[in-house]
């Protein structure tokens, strides 16, 4: 037998990742090889994220280069090999990327299905940096989250809890009773379901044509995740990222700044059916909506496919207990939209909601609820 021994075949595609680090300048020794092996190791791995979080914990890339580590890292495992952001306006545009956070996105890609109508929208994927200015929280807000945790939509859940009445007769807990007082049944207890607030599912639009609304949308998002028992916020443009951790920190500023640094396609092109097409190409991303009262933050300006935005929002309208549309651009319960691909989706929502301002899209949120549960259509 041959010494030392040869590695197996798996090994082989992380020897060569670290032998391309080494090509680009990175000091990798071999101790930190290694380790990065018996991690991989360790871990399984059952996702490309883990192999990558591996990657970072023992090769240690520099801060100052981590945004060429990871780079390489997508060019090597995913074959990715575009790493620089398409012209705006030119050219074919970037395949959409699901993202959790600044570098750590989802082994997902998606091809751009053409284009149609749309005003002020864009395909191209334009990455950016947003900061948000601090600001004392407006008074909407505020009383948004004073009421909203006995205001947001409920349902019915699993277990039973004790009650004064109810339906159901706590036979041992009645018995008790009797028991303390020498056999002598004075009253019943009973137990009724439990009641608890209903998954919601929040969806914003980060695209150039939303820019005057993002900050908005997103202290409001914040003001949700305070109110809220379970709550999943999400941005889209050009990418699909998942924000719920930042909004859940305590200070809206910090939220909001962490938020900043997560999203990377602030003010780019519109993809929304892409966008929701990776929303259900993710297996833990579709598990939030079932059941769940999903909200999308959107002016509905599609430049991609408006087949693939229309196929997507009747399957997510199937999966949700509602399907709520928020749109800026609406005046009113009249107000219809001009766009293709908004006016096609019209019959997949329970609500068209107007949401041109912070007041507005409190209210109409907080009014959810009244329905009772009941689906109802937008059109």
């Amino acid at each position: 037998m041959s010494w030392p021994p040869p590695l197996p075949g798996a090994a082989r595609p992380f020897l060569g990742f670290a032998a391309l680090l080494r090509a680009h300048g990175f000091a990798v020794a071999p101790e930190q090889v290694v380790a990065f092996l018996e991690a991989v190791e360790l871990l399984g791995p059952r996702h490309v994220t883990d192999i990558r979080r591996a990657a970072i914990a023992t090769l240690a890339p520099p801060r100052e280069r981590i945004d060429e580590f990871l780079a390489l890292f997508a060019a090597h495992f995913l074959g990715e090999g575009r790493t620089a952001p398409a012209e705006a306006g030119g050219g074919e545009a970037e395949p959409l990327r699901v993202q959790e956070e600044a570098g750590g996105e989802e082994e997902l890609r998606l091809e751009v299905v053409g284009e149609t109508k749309g005003e002020a929208a864009s395909p191209a994927e334009a990455l950016g940096l947003r900061r948000f200015a601090s600001r004392p929280a407006a008074r909407p807000l505020e009383r948004f989250r004073r009421e909203a945790p006995r205001r947001l939509p409920r349902r019915r859940g699993a277990g039973l809890v004790r009650a004064k009445r109810g339906p159901v007769v706590d036979l041992a807990r009645s018995l008790r009773r009797a028991a303390a007082r020498e056999g002598e049944l004075v009253e019943l207890a009973f137990r009724r379901r439990r009641v608890r607030q209903r998954r919601l599912v929040l969806l914003i639009d980060v695209s150039g044509s939303m820019k005057e609304q993002s900050e908005t949308n997103l202290r409001f998002a914040h003001a949700l995740a305070r109110a809220a028992e379970r709550l999943e916020v999400l941005t889209f443009g050009t990418r699909l990222t998942r924000v719920t951790p930042a909004l859940r920190l305590r200070s809206v500023d910090r939220a909001l700044e962490r938020a900043a640094r997560t999203v990377r396609d602030w003010d780019g092109g519109t993809r929304i059916g892409e966008a929701l097409a990776a929303f259900l190409r993710v297996p833990r991303l579709v598990g939030f909506a079932r059941g769940a009262v999903v909200i999308v933050l959107s002016d509905g300006l599609e430049r991609g496919d408006p087949e693939l935005m229309v196929r997507s929002v009747e399957r997510l309208s199937r999966l949700a207990h509602r399907l709520v549309w928020a749109n800026p651009l609406a005046s009113g319960p009249g107000w219809r939209p001009e766009t293709q691909a908004m006016r096609a989706v019209l019959p997949h929502l329970d609500a068209l909601l107007p949401a041109g301002s912070v007041a507005t899209l409190c209210r109409e949120v907080l009014a959810l609820a009244r329905d009772r549960g009941e689906r109802r259509r937008a059109a």
